[in-house]
Parts: structure tokens; C-alpha cells; sequence
């Protein structure tokens, strides 16, 4: 039971400091409003985290999320959002290989995947000339879906109209592809989890769409993302503060007054904002009684994407080669390999594919991935549905435990033999240089950002859960919104930072994103303070409370040690 001891008031309060909630309390301190982002993790940004491990003096830092995003060029998304929030600047976009960001490797073929509609579309021709018409008409379908779909003033959008929410295999199935392209195809499938039997196609397009400008990685890692909103934040007057798990939301005569932290600390807010689990925040952080019948169905019925499951390795050597991705297929099967997953079983005993990002290549200029003459890089895949696959009843979110459950780790060894496996297809044999290697699955992940299944992509990107099927940012509670993947924006860090910016539109009642893409900015880039010449991004997103605390420890045992040498 809690207990009161202490009120706070701020002119608004953000649950979660994933992308979508530090992008929408970024976008409101600009507008003046006094923000604070509670976060119960000790560091702040969601998917776009970093880790480090320490080994002797050499420590190694793995991205949870970021592996590479698109959109990051002139009149790009990011670039605009960042630099309409003054931190455009402070961001160094690395591109990988324009001719084959990212490479699919089959037993009988290998296709790079270039940036560029045309580009694209004649690399899948050269690769499959008796699919030419079918390839043809499949790609301008996905292409015209992409582009209507940024059309929202009301213009005419036909072929948006007619495919954008019909699954993703009436399309391959008019296009009449073979299984092979088919697969090639499917590819971006990886990116969002599910099949073409459950895939919208508006969903499969935008993806494509993202990638067509070219694909980005940020210096420094995804943490610098996180890192920069918080500077704006905190700029503006607003604060992220980590370790403050809120109990719930305080719902007063249907309209939202504030929150309660775990330790009974109240705070105060006519607005607040959910960027948490759609389902825990209707079942936990609001209530069921606060809200219809109809509302908190749809949170419970709702189905969730598939979660992943990463090994991250260390060898002490370079692995050479393009600036890519890989993806390493067993076969061709599409749907059939969902089925499996979502029936709670592996295909075939094996992965259902290996998506190998070497962070080396991507950020070679960052010290902290790992020491020269190593190589950093991340090998996932998508694991089997929920929580029967490893041997547990409940996931750590709702009290369960299974760090210690010998299904669990046998589970986790077997997955991470099998991905080492498959990534040595394509970087060569690495077994015997490897210095570090641990493995998460998706109990790992609903451990630290209590996703509902452990999932990156929140709810599944079907026919019926959809655009504006989803979660709306206004709920029918005055003063209380949502964001984040769950929500209309969709996943991705593309889809949490532009539901930021459309979550925090509705709020303030203006088109910020028109404003963004005119140029317009919120904030005041002269306005952030510079970085410090310690700048660390890890450290920046620990909020300024913890940064402080920390700080003042490191003082305290530098002092000890210097009175311990005096001695």
C-alpha cells in the first residue's frame, strides 16, 4: 500500500521515455508548457537504449533497438523533426551501403537491397526475369500505397484507397509472384513481424518507403537519440527523471489530475501522457473502471507482434566487409514460418531467419563499441510466441521469474548456437575469436521496458489493427493521452518519433509536422546548452537527477582514493 508524501505540479507529465514519449514531451517544452518524463529504468529511451559490458579495461556497448533507420537526408523525417526541435545539428546521420544497405542471402542466391524505388525494383528483375510483370506491378502498387499515404490534406489517394488495408498476400497473390520473389519481397517482413497473410500492405509499404531514401545509422549509436531530446527538454525547463515507476494515473471525475509514483509520491498535471504498454497502461496505470467496456476489450483482444530474440557478439578480430545487413534465409517460406511462431514452436526446430548488424562497420569512429583489431555485431531473430516456449508461466513484468529456469537458459543457449551459426554464412568463421557473447530474448526485454510479450513492434500491423483502427493519441479521458508503438504512429523509431510529434499536435491543437517540414522551429537550437567535453550519451540519459547523484559518487570515491594514496 502507498502512501502520500510528497505533491509535485507540472504542467504536464510523461509516463515512459521511449522515442514517441521524449519526442512528444520535447515538442510540448518547446511550446512552452513545463514537462517531466518519469521513467522507472535508471536510463532513459526505450528502444533506442545502449548497454555496456566491462571486461578488464576494454568495455564493449550494444544497441538494444537502433540498427539503422531511413529518412536521415535533406527533407528527411528525422532531419526535420530535429531540427524543428533545435537539435538537428547535433546529430551525424552515417549512411550504409547505397548500393545494398541490406543483403539477403538464400542457399542458391544473394540479392543486395539498393536504395531507390527503380533501383530496387530492377535489382529484383535482373534476379528474377520470369517474375518481371508480377515484380513490376507488386513494387508500383507498394511504391503508390507509400507515397498517398503522406498525402493527409485530402488529396485523392486510389490506390491507397484500395489496397493500403488488405493483406499483404491478396497483393502477391495478384501479382501472381513465384515463392522465391516472393521471399525477397517479404524480406522487410523482419522489421515489423508478421506475415503477409497478417500484414496490412500500407504496412509493408511504408517500411519499403522509409529505406527507398537510403538507410542511416547515428554516430555515437541509438542512445544519442534519447540523448539530444533530453537536452531539448531540459532546455526548455522540462526534466527526465529516472528510477519513478508510477503506481497509476489519478483519474478525478473522468478527467486526468496527475500521477502516483510507486513510493507515494504525488504529482500533480492537467495533462498527462502515456508512452507506455497500451495494456498496462489501460489495465494498470488507468483502470478499467475509468474507462468503456469496448476500450478495454480491444487492449485485452488485441493481438501483439512477435518478439526477438538478439545474441551480441564480440571477436577479437576485424570482420571485413560492406557497410550492410544481412539477412540469412533457410528457405522460402513466408506465412508457413509465422504459423509456426505463432503456434509457439520454431519452424522446422530452426530459426526462422538470422538478421546479422555489424555495429563496427556502421560506427567504426566510436570507441565505445568495442577495442581496435575487434569487431561488434548483433545476430536476432523472431522468437516463438509467448511464454510456454521457455518454460515459464509468467513473464517478469507481472512477477515471474525465469533467469534460473533451465528451459529458459537451454532455450536461450540452443537460439544463440543457431544464430552463431548462421552469421558465420556470411562473416566467415568466428567461434574461437569470439571475447564476448550474451543472448536476450523477449523476457529480457519486457524485463526493462514492460512490453506486453516482450515485443519491440507492439500490437500486430494487421487489416483490423491498423492506422486508425489503433489507440488514437486523445483517449476519452480529458487531459490524458497515449503514444507509442501501440498507438495510431505505429512502431519503429520513425513511427515513435512522428507519433511524438502528431501525439503533441493534437494537444496543442497545431500541425507541427507541416510546421517542421517548413522549416519552422520549436525550439531555439542556440537555446541548448553545448556539450561538455566528457559528453557521454549513455550518462546524458540517466535524467538530470541521476546524472547528479552519480556524479557526486564518482567525486566522493575519487577523493577516497586520493586520501587512501596519500596514506
Amino acid at each position: 500500500m502507498t502512501t502520500m508524501t510528497e505533491v509535485e505540479a507540472w504542467d504536464a507529465v510523461v509516463i515512459g521515455s521511449g522515442p514517441g514519449g521524449l519526442t512528444t514531451a520535447a515538442c510540448l517544452a518547446g511550446a512552452g508548457r513545463r514537462v517531466l518524463v518519469l521513467e522507472r529504468h535508471d536510463l532513459a529511451g526505450g528502444n533506442t537504449q545502449v548497454f555496456r559490458r566491462h571486461h578488464g579495461d576494454d568495455w564493449y556497448e550494444f544497441d538494444v533497438g537502433v540498427h539503422y533507420i531511413g529518412e536521415c537526408g535533406p527533407g528527411g523525417l528525422f532531419t526535420q523533426v530535429f531540427n524543428g526541435l533545435g537539435i538537428g545539428d547535433r546529430f551525424d546521420f552515417r549512411p550504409l551501403d547505397d548500393d545494398g544497405f541490406d543483403t539477403l542471402v538464400f542457399a542458391d542466391f544473394t540479392v543486395r537491397v539498393p536504395a531507390g524505388w527503380e533501383r530496387y525494383q530492377d535489382r529484383l528483375v535482373e534476379q528474377f526475369p520470369n517474375d518481371r510483370a508480377g515484380i513490376e506491378r507488386c513494387l508500383t502498387t507498394l511504391r503508390t500505397v507509400a507515397e498517398e499515404g503522406r498525402l493527409i490534406f485530402g488529396e485523392d489517394r486510389p490506390t491507397y484507397d484500395e489496397w493500403a488495408t488488405r493483406p499483404l498476400s491478396e497483393l502477391f497473390d495478384e501479382c501472381e509472384l513465384s515463392q522465391q520473389a516472393m521471399a525477397v519481397i517479404d524480406h522487410w517482413s523482419g522489421l515489423y513481424a508478421g506475415s503477409p497473410e497478417q500484414t496490412a500492405v500500407v504496412m509493408h509499404a511504408r517500411i519499403i518507403g522509409h529505406y527507398m531514401g537510403g538507410a542511416y545509422y547515428p554516430a555515437g549509436g541509438g542512445q544519442m537519440i534519447a540523448a539530444r531530446l533530453i537536452q531539448a527538454i531540459e532546455a526548455c525547463g522540462g526534466e527526465v527523471r529516472t528510477l519513478s515507476p508510477v503506481d497509476h494515473i489519478i483519474v478525478e471525475g473522468g478527467t486526468a489530475t496527475g500521477v502516483l509514483l510507486e513510493n507515494g509520491d504525488r504529482i500533480d498535471a492537467p495533462l498527462v501522457v502515456s508512452n507506455a504498454d497500451y495494456r498496462r497502461t489501460v489495465e494498470h496505470l488507468i483502470g478499467e473502471e475509468h474507462l468503456s467496456p469496448g476500450t478495454v476489450s480491444w487492449a485485452q483482444d488485441a493481438i501483439m507482434t512477435l518478439g526477438l530474440v538478439c545474441t551480441y557478439v564480440v571477436v577479437d578480430k576485424e570482420l571485413t566487409g560492406p557497410n550492410t545487413n544481412y539477412f540469412v534465409f533457410h528457405d522460402y517460406r513466408t506465412d508457413e514460418l509465422y504459423a509456426d511462431l505463432d503456434a509457439g514452436q520454431l519452424p522446422d526446430g530452426n530459426v526462422p531467419f538470422a538478421y546479422i548488424a555489424p555495429a563496427s562497420r556502421k560506427d567504426p569512429a566510436n570507441p565505445e563499441l568495442c577495442p581496435p583489431g575487434h569487431t561488434n555485431f548483433q545476430i536476432m531473430t523472431l522468437a516463438p510466441r509467448g511464454n510456454d516456449f521457455w518454460g515459464v508461466d509468467a513473464g517478469p513484468a507481472d512477477g515471474g521469474s525465469y533467469r534460473r529456469n533451465e528451459t529458459y537458459r537451454t532455450r536461450k543457449e540452443e537460439l544463440s548456437d543457431a544464430l552463431i551459426e548462421a552469421a558465420e554464412r556470411v562473416l566467415g568463421p568466428f567461434r574461437d575469436n569470439i571475447v564476448h557473447v550474451e543472448t536476450a530474448t523477449t523476457l529480457s526485454h519486457e524485463r526493462y521496458t514492460h512490453s506486453t510479450g516482450g515485443t519491440s513492434y507492439g500490437y500486430m500491423h494487421s487489416p483490423d489493427q491498423i492506422g486508425e483502427k489503433r489507440p488514437q493519441y486523445r483517449t476519452e479521458i480529458d487531459g490524458l493521452y497515449v503514444v507509442g508503438a501501440n498507438t495510431v504512429g505505429g512502431h519503429g523509431i520513425a513511427g515513435a518519433v512522428s507519433g511524438g510529434v502528431f501525439c503533441a499536435s493534437a494537444i496543442l491543437d497545431r500541425p507541427l509536422i507541416a510546421e517542421f517540414y517548413l522549416g519552422e522551429q520549436l525550439i531555439d537550437p542556440t537555446s541548448i546548452p553545448a556539450d561538455p567535453d566528457d559528453f557521454d550519451p549513455l550518462e546524458y540519459s540517466r535524467g538530470e537527477r541521476l546524472r547528479a547523484r552519480r556524479a557526486a559518487n564518482a567525486r566522493a570515491q575519487q577523493a577516497k582514493r586520493l586520501v587512501s594514496h596519500d596514506r
